[in-house]
């Protein structure tokens, strides 16, 4: 084998390495690993890898383009085109279109709030802890007294609104401003009766060192729906759900189908 044979060889190899490893920075999924991002993701196991380095970088930066993020994460730009279509789809990610310069606008994208609310908080755990300061500066009175000011407030606002309501109309109001709140509500109709769900309790860091609360929340549920209430199922007591019981007179109007203190109150 002759010298130039040896060099033409060297070169076709070192052209075959290069385009390999080209390719890897692309295709492999630890190139989607920026050198200064932490050994563990903050996100939520579903939004690990690619998808989840896309979301850290939103995060840092407020708005990128398609193209900064596939040149900051070494990714293709159909990749990332990818992931942001379902992340989008997932309502974690939205866009806006921007004027960089002459041509067509970009498209920047950013997190939404459901995105933002992926990375840690601790706003439960502040808020419980203000609420025990509270508690040992001006009493536990003090502190259920708020609560169902609270609770009152919104019910004033829902009854303006409410003034000579259907039942049904006041189930959808509730269910909206219950949901609007973070508690996944649900109506589902029985026997002469409706059962309201909520699926998810938004406050229940402090409801559990707070359990007042959670009669405020049937109070207030027996005021603005102008029916009898009795809770059925409550988390708080190792339920999958807070469930209650709602009959509505039959006239429309609030006679003997009183709120059920007693059987509230034995079960919180």
């Amino acid at each position: 084998m002759t010298a130039r044979t040896y060099v033409i060889r060297a070169k076709v190899l070192a052209f075959t390495l290069t385009n390999a490893d080209q390719e890897a920075r692309i295709t492999s999924p630890m190139a989607s690993l920026p050198l200064h991002l932490p050994s563990h993701s903050p996100l939520p196991a579903a939004y690990h890898g690619p998808r989840g380095d896309l979301l850290l970088e939103l995060k840092r930066a407020g708005h990128l383009t398609a193209r900064d993020l596939a040149t900051k994460l070494g990714l293709s730009l159909n990749a990332v085109r990818h992931h942001l279509k379902e992340l989008e789809a997932e309502g974690v990610v939205t866009y806006r279109r921007e004027q960089r310069g002459v041509g067509a606008p970009t498209f920047a994208y950013h997190l939404t709030v459901e995105g933002e609310g992926l990375f840690p908080q601790r706003q439960a755990e502040l808020l419980t802890e203000v609420l025990e300061r509270l508690e040992a500066q001006s009493g536990r009175g003090a502190i259920v007294s708020a609560m169902e000011t609270r609770f009152a407030d919104l019910a004033h606002k829902l009854q303006a609104e409410l003034a000579g309501a259907s039942p049904s109309r006041r189930r959808e109001v509730v269910r909206q401003a219950l949901t609007d709140g973070g508690f996944m509500a649900e109506w589902t109709e029985g026997l002469g009766e409706y059962k309201l769900t909520e699926h998810h309790c938004a406050i229940r860091a402090v409801a559990e060192r707070f359990p007042e609360i959670c009669e405020a929340e049937t109070k207030f549920l027996h005021e603005v729906l102008a029916a009898a209430v009795e809770r059925e199922a409550h988390i708080l007591r190792g339920c999958t759900a807070c469930e209650y019981k709602v009959r509505f007179p039959e006239t429309g109007e609030l006679t003997d189908l009183t709120w059920n203190r007693e059987s509230n109150e034995e079960s919180v």
